[in-house]
């Protein structure tokens, strides 16, 4: 693999680096459950269409395992559909790890704020090109006025992060029921001098998608988590997506979450992640995000003269890799594909696509893992092995 696909790829799996050697059998993973459904290409079926199941099977296979105790796989499209389960849904009993459990979706989070704000444009609530400051005086300062919806949206605003705990997960772990409201993330960054002039470099952060959902407060007079619900989860029945806001636990059922840490791995299920809000904070499940895939890429969600923009990089800056809301990669087939990845201490996410030459959606790949150093700087090295078995 060249280095440009690898960097390609490693925008779309938040930096993620390769996987190591393969896993073992599939049929040897403790706490596997196999997936039987009318479609579903399960071990010991033939496949009828250019899946490769055995590479999806080998990714998840010797779950749970010292970098992960569980993980959750959707793939579907014109060549079929996959369901792989894995591992243990908590280490205390060893159950199974279950399919149809919630998850933090973390950073996908920012699909939904994008498409929300891409309706609003597509409305004439709100333009691209327009500066920020002009719908947000009072949070945005004079200075950034330079900064359009667009530059929020692709990550080129050149805006300073947030402050936060510390970038030790100890620190983090000591401080995880903090509440934190987005005025307050807003406030950090603005105080802090930008590190460039919009639009000159692209910088990945969670500060350009709280102002974007507070943008869309401020455009609709309701609650950024009502405009998510009404415009998206409703319409297309994700019952089990929600937002969490200050609450510590994940609702109903789900798949407990571990970090390794120093004295053996630690749980970290409980948390409260409202600081990352309308960048992050997202609760949902494999099978939600594989309908919202569907119906994103097919033009359900976002009007197709809008969609276009989740699909382009910005022209002009080397190196950039970011869509508004996603990111865009190239397999090592020459397949482009457009997805994204989140993760939260316990859980790594990813929803991507593949899309024909008839702009129809080819492929679709859900997963979630429960990572034992989700946040580690060198990504889930899970995430690589089952998104390019499930895209190529």
């Amino acid at each position: 693999m060249n280095l440009r696909t690898r960097t390609a790829l490693c925008a779309f799996l938040a930096l993620a680096v390769a996987a190591g050697p393969a896993a073992p059998a599939f049929a040897d993973a403790p706490g596997r459950t196999p997936a039987h459904a009318p479609g579903v290409h399960a071990p010991g079926e033939p496949d009828t269409g250019r899946l490769d199941t055995e590479a999806l099977e080998r990714a998840i296979a010797d779950l749970p395992a010292d970098d992960a105790t569980a993980a959750v796989v959707r793939v579907s499209g014109r060549d079929g559909t996959w369901r792989g389960v894995a591992g243990v849904r908590d280490l205390e009993t060893g159950r199974k790890a279950i399919a149809d459990g919630r998850f933090r979706a973390g950073s996908v989070t920012k699909v939904f704020t994008a498409a929300v704000v891409l309706q609003l444009v597509a409305e004439g609530r709100v333009a691209l090109d327009r500066p920020v400051r002009e719908y947000l005086p009072d949070l945005v300062p004079a200075d950034r006025s330079s900064i359009t919806v667009a530059h929020l949206l692709n990550h080129t605003s050149g805006l300073a992060p947030a402050d936060g705990p510390g970038d030790s997960f100890a620190d983090q772990y000591a401080h995880r029921f903090d509440s934190t409201t987005p005025r307050e993330t807003v406030a950090s960054a603005m105080a802090k001098p930008r590190r460039f002039a919009p639009g000159k470099r692209q910088d990945y952060l969670n500060i350009n998608y709280t102002l974007l959902g507070l943008l869309i407060e401020e455009l609709t007079g309701t609650s950024y988590e009502h405009q998510v619900r009404s415009r998206i989860l409703k319409p297309l029945r994700m019952r089990d997506t929600c937002f969490p806001g200050n609450g510590v636990r994940i609702p109903g059922r789900h798949n407990r979450g571990y970090q390794r840490t120093a004295d053996g791995l630690l749980d970290v299920t409980e948390w409260n992640v409202s600081a990352g809000w309308a960048a992050g904070d997202v609760i949902s499940t494999a099978a939600d995000l594989e309908r919202f895939a569907h119906a994103l890429f097919g033009g359900e969600v976002v009007p197709k003269e809008r969609l276009r923009h989740m699909l382009e990089v910005p022209e002009g800056i080397e190196g950039a890799e970011y869509t508004m809301g996603m990111a865009r990669m190239t397999l090592p087939d020459g397949t482009v594909g457009y997805g994204k990845t989140g993760g939260r201490h316990g859980y790594s996410t990813g929803m991507g696509a593949t899309l024909g030459r008839d702009g129809r959606v080819e492929r679709v790949v859900v997963y979630s893992v429960n990572s034992t150093d989700a946040k580690a700087e060198d990504g889930n090295t899970r995430g690589l092995p089952i998104v390019l078995a499930a895209l190529r």
